[in-house]
């Protein structure tokens, strides 16, 4: 009988005694914080960077490996920063504190690809808009409406999430919209909303959700510049289809939007 051991027999070796022992007992130099300070973060694998997160594992599996289940479970780091915080809570050794790091760490990410809040920003153009709606909606697992509130230059002057979910069953505050508007003296406003779905097709919910919010914003003085749908790598703009022009005809309203299309708002 040979007793010599393979190397793959004391890796095997090794790896279950590190995930019985936890990391802080691995050598300093193949721990993942160590390693992120040694060589930078660009260095470790998603499933170091993922147990940094985590800090801590749960009995008999290190916070590596417990990163490494959950990444095969949900496929990679782009699938798990889109799965809802009930599946994630549904996943072994995932408790509600690790769930909160990880949330709140794929937020901070969500929010580092918005324009940056220290300069004005401005929309003067569709394309403009699309692009600065976008980053609010990166990886959504829920559909989200959200208004984009400018003055006369196309400043923007807040960016205001008014519901979570469909408009059929979670329809946006119309009070809420005036309210919005009102205190940030805006002088028009965009909507914007996503379906998780993938598609970006306009409903006869948000059609009708358009034009209540043209007729409540009219007798102030409020343009409605376009209500823009993102979905998985298409977009659909009421301004640019045309449907904007037709829901102010059919409320009865006339006002000059001096929307530029596609090249203009």
């Amino acid at each position: 009988m040979d007793l010599e051991m393979t190397t793959d027999d004391i890796n095997k070796t090794t790896n279950k005694k590190r995930s019985k022992t936890g990391i802080n007992t691995w050598p300093k130099d193949d721990r993942p914080r160590e390693r992120l300070f040694r060589q930078g973060a660009h260095a470790l694998t998603d499933a170091e960077l993922l147990a940094i997160l985590l800090r801590v594992g749960m009995q008999g599996t290190s916070a590596v490996e417990l990163s490494r289940q959950i990444l095969k479970k949900t496929g990679s780091l782009k699938a798990l920063s889109e799965t809802s915080l009930s599946a994630l809570l549904a996943i072994k050794g995932l408790k509600d504190a690790k769930v909160a790091q990880l949330s709140a760490a794929i937020e901070i990410a969500r929010r580092i690809n918005k324009p940056d809040t220290r300069n004005k920003v401005v929309i003067k153009t569709t394309l403009e808009a699309k692009k600065y709606i976008q980053s609010r909606f990166l990886a959504l697992t829920e559909e989200h409406c959200r208004a984009i509130l400018l003055n006369r230059l196309g400043v923007v002057l807040e960016d205001t999430l008014l519901a979570v979910g469909s408009v059929d069953r979670a329809r946006p505050s119309l009070r809420l919209i005036v309210s919005c508007v009102m205190q940030t003296n805006a002088s028009a406003i965009i909507l914007a909303h996503n379906h998780p779905s993938g598609v970006a097709v306009a409903s006869e919910s948000d059609k009708i959700f358009t034009g209540d919010v043209v007729s409540a914003l009219h007798p102030i003085g409020v343009r409605v510049l376009d209500h823009i749908i993102i979905g998985d790598n298409n977009d659909f703009s009421f301004a640019d289809s045309g449907l904007l022009d037709e829901i102010i005809l059919m409320s009865g309203v006339t006002i000059e939007r001096k929307i530029v299309r596609k090249e203009r708002v």
